[in-house]
């Protein structure tokens, strides 16, 4: 995903679960709050790759599912 978007000029950030203790907080928030995080976790998967825009007003698992035009308006 991080080259996709990066060949889309999408502005990213773009965090490493597995740099450090902080990240992986951040990705464990998102995947125990968060609803669209349900039948992943049901299935017996992580959820990642993931896209969280906006603090998690949006989540998306599916690069295929990102309206990229608005995403370039961001």
């Amino acid at each position: 995903m991080k080259e996709f978007l990066s060949n889309e000029e999408i502005k990213f950030v773009y965090l490493d679960i597995s740099e450090n203790m902080l990240n992986l907080k951040m990705f464990l928030k998102y995947r125990d709050s968060f609803p669209q995080f349900s039948d992943i976790k049901e299935s017996g998967r992580v959820g990642l790759p993931c896209i969280v825009i906006n603090n998690g007003e949006d989540i998306i698992f599916d690069k295929s599912l990102l309206d990229i035009d608005a995403l370039k308006l961001q």
